[in-house]
């Protein structure tokens, strides 16, 4: 049992192999985000670990390293296609289109999670729990982290008063209150619950 993501998936499967995950399933406001990551197994930054495990300034540091040295793809489901088609398939969209923007198709995708989404330009294969276990689902869960955090920052000086600078659209008491106080914005997700009932709320 290793410490930490390793390279054997990766080996066994052989060819180009991507890393694929996402981020932002559980946030009330903003996309999800996923990332394709296809590493060179002769330049792997050092320290690739799952996103959660690392701090802010890590992942910046790793991120800048991975498009340097990785062949790298963002793809997004946006909160309209979330409150159409529900959280999951917006993530599975997500990761779909992360795939497809490589610069090249790959052999063989490696997913994080224990579904395969089904339009995919190649086969793939999920991995629970994968971010702690291969280094190319980790790199992806790095880039995908970033990109989306970095936009929540953006949506934040636009919208102030929620706290998504902070707390990244996740539904923190503070970014719960300021829905109360200050209202929905056009990036907060109509269908999850909170957003549901302060909607409902209003129009009763």
């Amino acid at each position: 049992m290793t410490d930490g993501p390793d390279f054997s998936a990766e080996l066994r499967l052989g060819g180009v192999v991507a890393g694929v995950d996402e981020v932002g399933r559980g946030p009330l406001a903003g996309p999800v985000t996923a990332a394709a990551v296809v590493l060179d197994p002769t330049h792997i930054p050092a320290g690739l670990n799952d996103s959660k495990a690392l701090s802010a300034k890590r992942r910046d540091t790793l991120e800048a390293e991975l498009r340097a040295m990785a062949e790298v793809s963002l793809g997004w489901a946006s909160v309209e296609e979330i409150d159409e088609i529900n959280i999951r398939n917006a993530a599975l969209l997500a990761m779909t289109r992360a795939v497809d923007g490589l610069p090249r198709p790959p052999d063989h995708a490696l997913i994080d999670g224990n579904a395969v989404p089904s339009n995919l330009p190649c086969p793939g294969t999920a991995l629970i729990k994968g971010d702690a276990r291969s280094l190319s689902i980790a790199a992806a869960s790095i880039v995908a982290k970033v990109a989306r955090d970095r936009l929540m920052v953006t949506l934040a000086q636009q919208f102030p008063g929620y706290g998504w600078e902070k707390n990244m659209g996740y539904p923190s008491p503070a970014h719960r209150a300021a829905l109360q106080d200050l209202g929905v914005t056009p990036h907060h997700r109509r269908s999850f619950k909170p957003v549901h009932n302060i909607l409902y709320q209003e129009k009763s």
